[in-house]
């Protein structure tokens, strides 16, 4: 388990996600023309409002996809490895169950035994502050901590 392949791929997992609602909001912008030009009266109106909605909806989810990348980069450029778990680390659980501690993603799919979870997210508060033979409980499992790196 590669830490600095994992953090690659947490990159490139954020990055694709801020192109893909970047395409998103360009094709919301695009019907919000369109639809000025050949839309007139409550129709109009409604559909001006759906799409006002999504943009306002995918501009907010961009704003999170960029903290996601700025906290990815603090985690790069200064995470101490440390056998207390903080932001950044990479933990093994049970029977090699790996969290890296960084940004709310979820399983990554090159790593089917990898969950990347937000430090804010419900078991991330758990592993903060914990070490190396640590047990801690969330959903009625029991997690030992065997590695950390």
């Amino acid at each position: 388990m590669n830490r600095e392949d994992i953090l690659e791929a947490c990159f490139e997992y954020v990055q694709n996600r801020i192109k893909e609602i970047t395409l998103a909001i360009d094709s919301a912008n695009n019907s919000l023309l369109e639809d000025t030009k050949s839309s007139a009266g409550d129709k109009y109106e409604t559909s001006r409002e759906m799409i006002q909605q999504d943009l306002s909806r995918f501009q907010q989810q961009l704003s999170l996809a960029n903290e996601d990348l700025q906290s990815l980069e603090r985690i790069k450029h200064t995470y101490q490895a440390s056998s207390v778990l903080s932001i950044g680390s990479l933990v093994e659980v049970n029977k090699s169950t790996w969290y890296l501690i960084a940004v709310s993603i979820g399983r990554l799919p090159m790593c089917p035994d990898l969950y990347v979870v937000s430090p804010k997210s419900p078991i991330g508060k758990l592993f903060l502050g914990k070490a190396l033979g640590d047990n801690i409980m969330f959903n009625n499992q029991s997690f030992i901590i065997n590695q950390v790196l």
